[in-house]
């Protein structure tokens, strides 16, 4: 079946709001490990995982910055109005979008819209930065600020709110600003976290590292889009989002050295989406297309040629970028993963546990197949926390 015609209540199970984790617990890799391989589960904790990768293993980590993107501004008559942002306006990078100082424009969720007017002027001042929000049109939002010299970065993380997804059903607090990041966080740009890497502590890394577990980093810039339930019955209704992505050469030089070495194991479904990407592009490439950027489009694996081996497309893409002298490939991926699609890189995956009728959930069906059932009944049973601050896995693709 062509993933169009998936029925996403195909992809339901039962999560009871007791089982959603509200906090996260005192130690990052203290969180249980359940570990998928070959239609066995074995239960563990994250603090074990260097025992469950081979030393010739290549993880792959996402290293956005979630920042503090959620702003509450209060009318005149004291109307609250929340403001998420989520994209710059004009399709300007997320990078370069948060290093703008003075003034920026972003496509914004509005919380309690309805009472905001178009074209009024709305402000948050805490002494230090004086912030106006002016709301031109649908979702869109100028920001000024001043000090003029700090960032707009700057401003988030001093006046705004960690973004926590809706259902945690509580205010942020200042434990949020790191523990809804990564130790590794690297890039302004997400708005929401690469929950996965969320149970990676400095000690795990350290003892990957001793193991000889490879390490490389990409980034992916985590949008609200990505926790979404899926509305439309079948999937040919449901868009999905765009997600800006940039990927050192250094680390696609890796991945060719390591298909032929060990598995690759992205960590999260945004490392794997971004790996994935990157063969679509070296299809176009390959198929003389004269993309510069990473541009995927949510049906292009299924609609397209699918034949070019996993090397060649790799290889592509090294050769256009060096051609060009880059060292990072940049663009966006709307990438789909649900299944019938075909894994070109990723051996295994170490994940969350997902929202009911989500995309995240159809990919996890595509990579371990109907076993997936198997997985989360199995952490049902037996006490794992669910969602961004949840427990977590290690998945095994059969092959």
């Amino acid at each position: 079946m062509h993933p169009r015609g998936i029925a996403i209540a195909d992809f339901t199970y039962d999560l009871p709001d007791a089982r959603i984790a509200q906090q996260p617990l005192a130690e990052r890799d203290a969180s249980k490990l359940l570990v998928y391989r070959v239609g066995a589960i074995t239960d563990r904790r994250f603090q074990d995982l260097a025992e469950e990768l081979p030393a010739n293993a290549l993880l792959v980590l996402n290293d956005t910055r979630v920042v503090n993107a959620r702003l509450v501004f209060h009318r005149n008559t004291g109307a609250r109005i929340e403001v998420l942002c989520l994209d710059p306006a004009g399709g300007k990078p997320v990078e370069q979008a948060f290093a703008e100082r003075g003034s920026c424009e972003w496509h914004c969720f509005i919380g309690n819209a309805k009472r905001w007017k178009e074209g009024e002027e709305l402000i948050l001042d805490d002494g230090a930065i004086a912030l106006k929000a002016v709301r031109s049109a649908a979702e869109r939002i100028t920001f000024t600020w001043s000090p003029t010299e700090r960032s707009f970065a700057e401003v988030l993380d001093q006046l705004g709110h960690v973004p926590l997804p809706p259902y945690m059903k509580r205010p942020d607090s200042e434990a949020d600003k790191d523990r809804y990041n990564t130790v590794f966080a690297k890039h302004d740009g997400s708005v929401a976290a690469p929950t996965a890497s969320l149970h990676l502590s400095s000690r795990v890394l350290d003892e990957l590292k001793k193991k000889g577990v490879r390490t490389a980093s990409l980034t992916l810039h985590v949008g609200a889009g990505t926790f979404l339930p899926v509305k439309s019955e079948r999937m040919v209704g449901h868009a999905m989002h765009h997600e800006q992505v940039r990927i050192p050469l250094s680390l696609l030089h890796a991945l060719l050295q390591q298909i032929d070495r060990g598995p690759v194991v992205p960590v999260g479904t945004t490392a794997l989406r971004t790996l994935e990407s990157v063969y679509w592009h070296g299809v176009r490439i390959e198929g003389g297309g004269s993309c510069v950027e990473l541009d995927v489009q949510q049906w292009e694996p299924y609609d397209g040629p699918s034949d070019v081996p996993a090397h060649d497309a790799l290889r592509a893409v090294i050769r256009r970028m060096e051609e060009r002298g880059e060292t990072v490939l940049t663009g966006r991926t709307q990438l789909l993963i649900a299944p019938g699609y075909r894994f070109r890189f990723a051996d295994g995956l170490v994940t969350n546990f997902h929202q009911p009728q989500s995309t995240l959930l159809l990919l996890v069906a595509a990579f371990v197949g109907p076993g997936w059932r198997k997985v989360y009944d199995h952490a049902l049973a037996n006490a794992y926390r669910f969602l961004s601050y949840g427990d977590g896995s290690v998945l095994w693709r059969s092959h």
